[in-house]
């Protein structure tokens, strides 16, 4: 059973989260480095998802990172079909980390975005989703989670400052609307600056 008090670690070689459930993922690629090889990681992104809209738990979002989510289960399911997509983390309701591509890697998370003038955020970005929706208050523990997840992922990788951490609908306004109005912004910072 998930708590917040479970401690997570990033291994920066693997770029794995220790502690976290590792969920199978083709969905990813490798970053592309400048001329000396370095990878550019300088901007979080928060999301959310939940599937079917609005129905939480089950296995079904593990499916579709992991491109086995089968049209037959939920007419929902039939639209989206075949796309492929996937987030570095999950947190879910109770808590639970699930990690499907290494923060290294580059998950297919954003899709035609832009931030601070530069596009195709995927190519820079760590996404974290919150199983959740737009409208639907998240849980506490999710917050303490993603608080503890954003703090490990700023010590590791310092080009990410609290500046540049965003939801999907500021880097694809227009497109995207998560995190969503019940996203709270403002508990989420504070609980930033107290800790950071």
């Amino acid at each position: 059973m998930p708590s917040a008090k479970q401690e997570y670690y990033i291994n920066l070689h693997t770029g794995l989260i220790e502690n976290a459930r590792q969920a199978p993922c083709t969905h990813f690629d490798e970053r592309e480095g400048d001329a000396n090889g370095i990878v550019d990681i300088s901007l979080l992104v928060i999301h959310n998802i939940s599937l079917p809209p609005k129905e939480f738990g089950g296995p079904y979002i593990d499916q579709l990172f992991g491109g086995c989510l089968s049209p037959d289960d939920h007419p929902f399911f039939q639209e989206i079909a075949g796309i492929r997509v996937s987030s570095h983390l999950l947190i879910r309701r109770d808590g639970e980390v699930v990690q499907y591509v290494p923060l290294h890697k580059r998950a297919w998370h954003a899709g035609a975005s832009s931030f601070d003038g530069r596009e195709k955020c995927n190519d820079f970005s760590i996404g974290i989703e919150l199983e959740g929706a737009d409208d639907i208050p998240y849980e506490e523990v999710q917050y303490q989670v993603l608080l503890k997840l954003t703090k490990l992922i700023l010590r590791a990788y310092p080009d990410i400052t609290l500046q540049r951490i965003a939801g999907h609908s500021d880097i694809a306004p227009g497109r995207k609307t998560d995190p969503g109005p019940a996203f709270d912004w403002q508990h989420y910072r504070k609980l930033l600056n107290k800790n950071v």
